[in-house]
């Protein structure tokens, strides 16, 4: 695959369209949890993801949003929305947690084929808390490490055959798959035809890993993205010392492009070079935060990536991989 060019994406009109469509969720609105009386309701967050001309949603949390399918079609349709996938958090490293993470991840899948969604976003569970406490090792056991990639793949098969959605697999700080070394292994230990990867450009950036690099050595795995950056001076403060992702977040090491790393327009060039259809979620973490703050956020991330020629877009009938 040839290196990208690095040069910024035409705007919107000025050449091909782009076979990437732009999305948010719930995260750049302060959500991380389904029930938490310190986030914004529901319904306010999806009347501002319209204002700040979004027009594809990742459902967050489940459970944040009407897990009713009808209710759940109705609210995003009468807003012009469209659902490209939700989320599932999981610990299949543990030896008990099997069947519970099955279940958790059927339910969500059932809920994204009633709405159209086609991308089951998997997130290992972090091993450290909000406090900063450590809940388990940050290193697995060999067995613990051959039961994730086992699990996943089967977790993605299942998932596949019954529902018809695809399982992207979400490197996260502070959990077990974050360094660039990590992600490598877990992509040549994971079945391909069951498990793509969600390239979370921040979450990379953030365990020192290489996005463009990834995205030349696994082209045929990025199955979704999401867009984040984080600030290099807050990064290097969290190295110094050891401080959590959730401490991380809080000093906001998720930043407002284009200030922070992994560089977009680079990136963004690489993802079009793939020259397929695939969605790209905005994300910024913020939580906890005041109501008023992400909507302005938003709106100007928006049009930022609209200037590296990213738009909400249509795919009638068609999905990335």
């Amino acid at each position: 695959m040839t290196t990208p060019d690095t040069q910024p994406r035409p705007q919107s009109g000025a050449g091909p369209a782009s076979r990437i469509r732009l999305g948010s969720a719930p995260d750049s609105w302060g959500v991380w949890f389904a029930d938490d009386s310190s986030q914004m309701p529901w319904e306010q967050f999806l009347d501002e993801l319209v204002e700040a001309d979004y027009r594809w949603i990742e459902l967050g949390p489940h459970g944040y949003l009407p897990t009713d399918p009808a209710r759940l079609r109705d609210e995003v349709g009468k807003r012009g929305l469209r659902v490209s996938g939700g989320g599932v958090e999981g610990a299949l490293h543990s030896e008990g947690n099997y069947e519970h993470d099955l279940g958790e991840a059927r339910k969500v899948a059932s809920l994204l084929e009633a709405t159209g969604g086609k991308y089951l976003v998997y997130l290992p569970r972090m091993y450290r808390n909000l406090a900063g406490d450590f809940l388990e090792s940050a290193a697995l056991e060999p067995e613990d490490w051959n039961r994730l990639v086992t699990r996943v793949s089967e977790v993605g098969k299942i998932v596949r055959d019954e529902f018809g959605i695809s399982l992207v697999f979400h490197p996260h700080a502070d959990s077990h798959v974050c360094t660039q070394e990590q992600v490598e292994r877990f992509l040549h230990e994971t079945d391909p035809t069951s498990v793509s990867l969600c390239l979370d450009t921040g979450h990379i950036s953030y365990g020192g890993g290489d996005n463009l690099e990834l995205i030349r050595e696994f082209p045929d795995r990025i199955g979704y993205v999401h867009l984040k950056q984080v600030e290099p001076t807050i990064l290097d403060k969290v190295r110094a010392e050891g401080l959590s992702f959730s401490e991380a977040v809080r000093l906001d090491i998720a930043c407002e492009p284009p200030r922070g790393i992994p560089k977009m327009e680079p990136l963004v060039a690489a993802l079009e070079a793939l020259n397929v259809d695939l969605f790209a979620i905005v994300e910024q973490d913020m939580y906890p935060c005041e109501p008023s703050r992400p909507l302005p956020i938003a709106t100007r991330t928006r049009k930022y990536y609209g200037s590296c020629g990213l738009g909400p877009g249509i795919l009638e009938g068609k999905h990335a991989r």
